[in-house]
């Protein structure tokens, strides 16, 4: 991929994760609400690959995706409890943005940054905590309609479906990842959910770079490493994206230490 790769919110969790593994790998510009210090910029990267505007301006976001091959949009409110005036704004009007600068400058892929709110309602059937244990083989696996708790997760599902909509009307490659619960370093293991849920840095920088590389339509798949105890298929992002985490929440003992 010659042409830039644009990463809006590049300064939060997920957008470090993916320059930590993936800064050499593209010619990246970065879009977010504030300027990084020069610093802090990865190696490679300079100011002049920096974008800074909110992502629901339509001619700061236009500018950005100038003459880009792809997009991976991580930009918006990500608070669980964020109230409705902000995911509104932020994730949904934002994110409709991202869609339409793509599809006016022929961006051929978008990565949408979803979460695993989106479906947090299925957690409330009853199935927790079994459904969290490695004997238990109840998986969510994409093709499942959204179900989301909060309004954060609304946020979501709707940004999922405007990637729909754009993907059939324009033609762009669209991939959905619902990130599960990421962390840098050991994962969560005081709790099963987060073990379950669990992304490393190297997988969710990996999976983004699948995304990019990939030839696909439409997929909607989840964000979670090789867990032994998983409640989210990752056979899809196998299977279309060529996902290949290295990760595995169950290698870590309950002090957060790698088992030998």
């Amino acid at each position: 991929m010659d042409d830039p790769v644009l990463l809006t919110g590049a300064g939060g969790r997920v957008g470090t994760a993916i320059l930590d593994g993936l800064a050499d790998a593209y010619d990246w510009r970065l879009f977010d609400l504030e300027p990084p210090s020069p610093s802090s910029l990865p190696a490679g990267i300079d100011e002049s690959d920096v974008y800074v505007g909110d992502v629901t301006d339509r001619g700061a976001i236009g500018e950005a995706v100038e003459e880009v091959s792809a997009v991976i949009h991580l930009a918006g409110d990500p608070r669980p409890k964020a109230p409705w005036d902000s995911v509104l704004t932020n994730n949904i009007d934002g994110t409709h943005a991202v869609f339409e600068a793509a599809a006016t400058a022929d961006v051929e892929t978008v990565a949408f940054a979803s979460s695993n709110h989106a479906v947090g309602a299925y957690e409330t059937d009853a199935r927790t905590p079994d459904m969290y244990r490695t004997d238990d083989d109840y998986r969510l696996d994409g093709s499942e309609l959204p179900r989301p708790a909060n309004d954060y997760g609304l946020s979501k599902a709707a940004g999922e479906l405007i990637g729909r909509r754009f993907h059939d009307e324009y033609g762009i490659s669209v991939a959905c990842v619902r990130i599960g619960n990421l962390t840098q370093g050991h994962p969560p293991v005081e709790y099963e959910r987060g073990q379950a849920m669990w992304l490393s840095y190297r997988d969710c920088a990996h999976l983004f770079d699948r995304c990019l590389q990939a030839d696909y339509g439409f997929e909607v798949v989840y964000g979670i490493s090789d867990n032994d105890r998983k409640y989210y298929s990752i056979e899809r992002a196998r299977d279309v994206l060529g996902y290949d985490p290295q990760d595995n929440s169950a290698e870590y003992t309950f002090a957060g230490e790698p088992r030998e």
